[in-house]
Parts: C-alpha cells; sequence; structure tokens
C-alpha cells in the first residue's frame, strides 16, 4: 500500500505526463484529464483489486471502464505507471500507428483497455453488462467507471441508470466527473441538469458524494465509503467534485482548456507549477 505522499508524487507525475504529451501533438484534452488525475491515481494503485498482467476478461479481479474517452491523456499514464505497458510508449500519443489514440480503442491491443471509448453517453451501459456478467460468473469483485457530467446530457445514459437499479447491478461503482464544465461552456449554459444526486436517487441509486475531487486522502475515503454500501441491492453513484485543469493555474476555472493543448511558453510555466524529483518523465 502506498502512502498519501507517493500518490501525490505519483500524480505530480502523471500531470506531467499529460501536459507533455498533448504538448508533443498539439491535441488532445488536458482539462479534464488534469481534473481526474489523483481519482485515477487513487484508484489504479489503492482502490481497485488488480492481477498482475493483463486479460481481457478480467475474472478475478475489478474492472475499470473509462466512458469519457476523450481524457485519453490520464488514462494511458496511470495505465504506464501502474505497469500496464512501457511508460516511454507515453511518447507515441495520437501519432499515426500508436496504440495511444485520442480516444482508447481495442484493435491496436493496448493492455488495460476493455472498450472504445469516446463516442459519450456509452460508458454506463457497458460497465452495467460487465458488472452482470460478474455475477454470472460468480465473480464477486466490482466494476467501476467513470463519466464526464457533460456526458450525462446523453439519453443513453438515464435509459442504463434505470436498468441497473430495475436489475439491482449492486457490484457497479458509477463516478461521475462533476467539474461543471464541458467543451462549450459551463454545463449549466450548454443543458441545466438540475440536482444530479436527486436525480440518481430518483432511479433508486445509492449516492456517495467526495467534495474534495482533487485531494487524494478525500477520494480514498469517498471511494471505501462507495464499496462499503456494494452488495446491497442498488448500483453505487459517486458524485466526485473536482476543476478542469486542476494544478495549473492558468487551466482551472474556465472551460477553454477543455481540448487545446498548451505551447512552448504554457508548457514549462505548467511543468514548473508540477516538480516531482521522485519519478521520471517518459
Amino acid at each position: 500500500m502506498a502512502n498519501i505522499q507517493q500518490l501525490n508524487n505519483l500524480t505530480i507525475q502523471v500531470r506531467r505526463d499529460i501536459l507533455r504529451m498533448v504538448h508533443a501533438v498539439n491535441s488532445g484534452h488536458p482539462g479534464g484529464s488534469l481534473g481526474c488525475t489523483e481519482f485515477l491515481v487513487a484508484l489504479y494503485q489503492e482502490i481497485m483489486h488488480r492481477k498482475p498482467g493483463f486479460d481481457m476478461d478480467g475474472i478475478g479481479e475489478d474492472l475499470f471502464f473509462l466512458s469519457n474517452g476523450h481524457i485519453s491523456p490520464v488514462f494511458y499514464s496511470v495505465l504506464a505507471r501502474s505497469g500496464y505497458f512501457p511508460v516511454s510508449e507515453l511518447a507515441t500519443f495520437r501519432l499515426i500507428n500508436s496504440r495511444l489514440q485520442g480516444h482508447p480503442t481495442t484493435h491496436e491491443g493496448l493492455p488495460g483497455v476493455r472498450v472504445a471509448s469516446g463516442s459519450l453517453g456509452q460508458g454506463m451501459s457497458v460497465a452495467i453488462g460487465a458488472a452482470q456478467a460478474k455475477k454470472l460468473n460468480k465473480d464477486n469483485h466490482l466494476v467501476y467507471s467513470l463519466h464526464g457530467d457533460g456526458e450525462l446530457q446523453e439519453g443513453q445514459n438515464w435509459e442504463a441508470i434505470m436498468y441497473a437499479s430495475a436489475k439491482k447491478v449492486d457490484n457497479l461503482i458509477a463516478t461521475v466527473d462533476l467539474n461543471g464544465k464541458q467543451i462549450d461552456g459551463t454545463t449549466d449554459e450548454v443543458l441545466y441538469m438540475g440536482d444530479l444526486r436527486a436525480k440518481f436517487e430518483a432511479f433508486d441509486w445509492d449516492v456517495v458524494e467526495i467534495k474534495k475531487g482533487n485531494d487524494i486522502e478525500s477520494i480514498l475515503a469517498g471511494m471505501s465509503e462507495a464499496k462499503s454500501r456494494t452488495g446491497k441491492g442498488k448500483p453505487v453513484c459517486v458524485l466526485l467534485h473536482t476543476e478542469m485543469g486542476n494544478g495549473v493555474d492558468f487551466m482551472m476555472y474556465s472551460h477553454a482548456w477543455h481540448g487545446k493543448a498548451p505551447n512552448d511558453a504554457q508548457l514549462e510555466a505548467a511543468l514548473s507549477q508540477n516538480y516531482c524529483e521522485t519519478e521520471s518523465d517518459y
């Protein structure tokens, strides 16, 4: 088990990876990636039960599905830093014939990726299907998923959310990255969704809120609470309050960096705010 300082150091390293990856190809989505860095580091390093190596079936271990696939930079970095493939491969992000495309895909055979994602709204359905498969296989491990708050504007989510509670899919923890921003502005400006906690509870889900979604200790405590509520007849939703662009002062508090890469000067400024001496860049 890693200590909090080790997890915070790894978080800084992952931020550096994200910034360098999108800068190198002048494309990608740094905002949401930076906002979810602490969560994915905690998930892969502490929260999920993972077996060594990778097999697509994932029997006998917890599974994770990234629904908001545009935040692939943080996903790839955390997978590499968790031993799924060489860290040096991060340098191939979004290049022709790379396994690390802008949205995760499966036909390249990248370890850690179980479903193509990026077409928003579909990951909830996939995660529910995987959770039901575990029940059929008498596998008591959990399924985790991550979704953008703006992504919940897609109607397929709500069909799946209704289905999960009706079928008592209680081995699923679906986390919503609640940063209040999407590519065209705030979620309230684009399509106001009201009280998401009340909505999930109205669909008969159990809901846990993590108010400090960019704090490792708060994430660990909140996800521990979420795990304690599984197996009780209801799917579990975690509302994770994050800040888009977290860790880089000029990227925070705005939707502008949802899908924009930093230039040379901005990269240096961002890296200077995220110095880490415990790991190495690729």
